[in-house]
């Protein structure tokens, strides 16, 4: 007898032959299994109950173990002759058959093959006394009777056989899986006025960025995997909008990444683990650290996490972040601790002079990552960064280190040697205290002097706050500042803002960044952010308008 037949039998047996259903019924439940209905079976048609979704089920070996089973119940015969005679229904952990409740696809699959291991016991082990003859002789009865209904099911498994085929022949990949993000954003901030080049002590310049604006960004991601020890990562992003023109660098959001609609090739790097705890990511867009290294911030998320560009991680971990090419590794060289490292370069695909992926704008870093105990992750790290702008590449704060020579109307190239550490210590499952702090060390190629920034940001996550899933935070943080620059006459940049010759000097007033936000996780998919950020002295200037932005945050992600 083939395996598709007895499939067949057993089936007839469950839904119509062992509690006596007539023909007509049986054909209306066929129908019903091929529409669909059979999401949820009714326990009239099948009153039986198998392995579902309360914890696991035990076998019975008597109906009378089932507490919620009478013997005046119309199944009662049916229940008693699969568990006593066949031993393939089951009951659940708190000794109930819930035969009253819908029935899924799962237990029906597995109830039928509970009964089906037995009907292939009585078919290889027919001298066994336990089945008499007269089951045998009842099954090829209900075959007989059945047959019509039994060719039918015949046929509509084969037609559901040879469409599940053309499915996984015309499906978008074996390989490749699609995933992908969408932001939309909408923010505003308040009227405020700002003393700005020159810096002279006087609110003087109106902020003309205040009007409440749409930001929209999407990325997708095909993750194409070779074998269990490789993939490949492919980014497409398309963003537009942006907080409008500012009268500093302190008022940008996490997911603010404007193309013009247009869309363009962020990722693309290979994974491949080469032994068990050291794995290598080579590739030309989107190799950096953000991407490479692991971050403490278990809440770090321009689309989930905190909402300004600032509070994502220590602006030292964005330096170079418009580079492209590059090579990372990952290795976890004891349970508690790990060490990554990168190269990356800003243009690889176009080697000219003072462009290529030796001689332009590199970037060279390590991490060095340690567990202690579950609950705490620090991180210590050091950057190498060679920028022929003059500017680190990090978007916030004090960014650009040198001035413009009036001569080349170009900034002085630096090279920068940056250190920094955070810290993430959960203290509980729902309050976890972090902060970062950070130092860079600039100097123009062949020339005395140099320039000195300090960054840092203490918070506060509370993971699964009000409700299991959202997540609120406070973030308080001082953007990157110039605290000290020496360079030659001309390149020292907070005396250029002040009106002078940029003579040497640090910034006059100290920039304070706090936000607080708060994730309505509305769906596993779907999360709304409302949040607001204060900036108090913005631009380092102690004489400009604090800033207010709040913010409306709502992304969605497959």
């Amino acid at each position: 007898m083939r395996l598709k037949d007895k499939v067949c039998i057993v089936t007839a047996m469950l839904v119509g032959g062992v509690i006596g259903l007539p023909s007509k019924a049986l054909s209306s439940e066929l129908s019903r299994i091929e529409s669909g209905a059979v999401s949820s079976l009714s326990v009239a048609s099948v009153p039986f109950s198998m392995n579902g979704d309360e914890g696991g089920m035990s076998q019975v070996t008597s109906v009378s173990q089932l507490k919620d089973v009478q013997p005046t119940d119309w199944a009662f015969q049916a229940l008693q002759s699969l568990v006593e005679r066949y031993g393939c229904i089951a009951g659940y952990p708190d000794g109930t058959f819930k035969g009253n409740r819908a029935l899924t696809r799962y237990e029906f699959a597995a109830g039928l093959n509970a009964c089906l291991d037995r009907v292939n016991q009585v078919i290889s082990v027919a001298v066994d006394e336990s089945f008499k003859k007269e089951d045998l002789a009842r099954l090829s009865k209900l075959q007989e009777e059945f047959a019509t209904e039994l060719a039918t099911l015949r046929g509509r498994v084969d037609n559901l056989e040879a469409r599940t085929a053309e499915i996984e022949a015309s499906r978008f990949s074996t390989t490749t899986k699609l995933s992908g993000l969408s932001v939309i954003g909408i923010q505003g901030r308040t009227r405020n006025r700002g003393d700005i080049a020159p810096r002279d002590g006087r609110r003087d310049t109106q902020d003309q960025g205040t009007n409440t604006n749409v930001i929209n960004f999407t990325q997708l991601y095909l993750t194409t995997q070779f074998d269990p020890k490789s993939y490949l990562v492919t980014g497409l992003l398309a963003a537009n909008g942006g907080t409008s023109p500012a009268l500093s660098n302190d008022v940008i959001l996490g997911y603010e990444f404007s193309t013009g609609n247009s869309l363009v090739l962020s990722d693309l790097h290979y994974h491949r683990l080469l032994s068990d705890n050291f794995a290598i990511m080579v590739g030309t867009s989107n190799v950096n650290m953000a991407s490479a290294f692991r971050g403490p911030n278990r809440a770090e998320s321009g689309a989930t996490g905190p909402l300004s560009y600032f509070a994502q991680r220590n602006p030292i971990l964005n330096m170079g972040f418009a580079y492209q090419g590059g090579i990372a590794f990952d290795w976890q060289f004891a349970k508690r601790a790990s060490l990554q490292g990168i190269y990356m370069s800003a243009a690889p695909g176009n080697p000219t002079k003072r462009n290529g992926l030796f001689d332009g704008n590199t970037t060279a870093a390590a991490q060095l990552l340690v567990t202690p105990v579950d609950s705490l992750d620090v991180s210590v790290y050091y950057a190498n960064n060679y920028s022929s702008s003059g500017c680190l590449q990090t978007f916030v704060g004090d960014d650009c280190l040198t001035g413009v020579n009036p001569t080349t109307q170009k900034r002085e190239p630096v090279k920068t040697n940056a250190v920094g550490a955070t810290l993430n210590w959960q203290l509980s499952p729902k309050f976890t205290l972090g902060a970062w702090g950070g130092y860079t060390n600039s100097n123009i190629p062949g020339r005395s002097g140099n320039v000195e920034t300090t960054n840092w940001m203490v918070y506060m996550n509370f993971p699964d706050l009000f409700r299991k899933g959202n997540l609120g935070g406070i973030y308080v943080g001082q953007p990157p500042k110039i605290t000290n620059s020496d360079l030659p006459v001309g390149n020292n940049v907070p005396d250029i803002i002040n009106g002078g010759t940029g003579r040497s000097g640090g910034q006059p007033g100290t920039t304070t960044q706090i936000e607080a936000f708060y994730r309505f996780q509305v769906t596993d998919n779907i999360s709304i952010t409302p949040g607001i950020i204060h900036i108090i002295q913005p631009g380092h200037t102690p004489d400009s308008d604090s800033v207010t932005m709040g913010v409306l945050r709502s992304s969605f992600m497959f």
